[in-house]
């Protein structure tokens, strides 16, 4: 085959269109007359959605800021069961001790909150961290006003008296019952020293800071065949009030109410030391 008889071969198709595509398809290097692609336009930072924001605030820590307004009370709500050291299973609605002791020495630094409002609806929980948010109420500077709705039970007790004034709803109740220990007990005469120790921690703190007697008290919590599945007592709103637990049979305007006229006799108090 000669030199013009292979020239021509190759000319021919399909070779020839090969020829063409490749030349087509190869990239073509941007020239100095032509642009740069402009670049996709970056979307601005997303600001935080305030709905968001307050759904988070619940979740956490059970307060909300809705309606929006400027009180001098602080409202501090214990609901489901104290969490102490040991975390509960997620399924359980609870209020956490670590939680609420910042908010109290906040409510306490804050010279705009002049009283705070309790609010308990609680199955009890952790004595120690019970114990701790009841003496941390019971030691602010401030007047307290505690409100039991549904139920303020176990050591719910003691954090229901540590206010300035105690009120419970007309259906709410109280189970006072003896200090019980779970996971490993070891069965030595300290342990019940241990337990009977502790009990005397709850049991001095409610008769302090109430009206009831350590001998009144003792005697509801260790009252046999009223609780079916443990010894103690159930007591209702104004069983409440006549053992001397709680001051006053009330709901929310009552605590309000009442809680306005001891800020204002602190505010008289301090402008009579002035």
């Amino acid at each position: 085959m000669s030199n013009q008889q292979f020239s021509d071969f190759l000319n021919r198709a399909p070779f020839a269109n090969t020829a063409v595509n490749s030349k087509e398809s190869q990239p073509q290097s941007p020239t100095d007359d032509q642009e740069p692609a402009a670049s996709p336009p970056t979307e601005a930072p997303a600001q935080e959605d305030p709905k968001k924001k307050l759904l988070d605030s619940i979740t956490q820590l059970g307060q909300t800021n809705v309606p929006q307004l400027e009180s001098n009370i602080y409202c501090m709500t214990i609901i489901g069961q104290v969490e102490g050291h040991i975390q509960l299973p997620p399924q359980n609605k609870t209020t956490k001790y670590e939680h609420l002791i910042p908010q109290l020495v906040a409510a306490e630094q804050n010279s705009k909150i002049e009283g705070v409002l309790v609010i308990l609806n609680t199955v009890g929980g952790d004595v120690e961290a019970g114990l701790a948010i009841a003496e941390m109420v019971a030691s602010l500077s401030k007047p307290v006003v505690t409100l039991v709705l549904g139920g303020g039970h176990s050591i719910g007790v003691p954090i229901a008296v540590a206010g300035s004034y105690s009120f419970i709803a007309e259906t709410a109740t109280m189970t006072i019952h003896p200090i019980r220990l779970t996971g490993l007990v070891i069965g030595v005469p300290q342990t019940f020293e241990y337990l009977d120790k502790m009990q005397d921690r709850v049991v001095s703190f409610i008769a302090r800071h109430s009206k009831v007697s350590e001998e009144k008290f003792r005697e509801l919590m260790t009252r046999t065949g009223e609780l079916t599945r443990d010894i103690g007592t159930n007591v209702i709103g104004v069983d409440a009030v006549k053992y001397g637990l709680i001051d006053e049979v009330g709901g929310l305007g009552s605590a309000l109410k009442k809680l306005n006229e001891l800020i204002k006799a602190q505010k008289g108090e301090e402008s009579v030391l002035q």
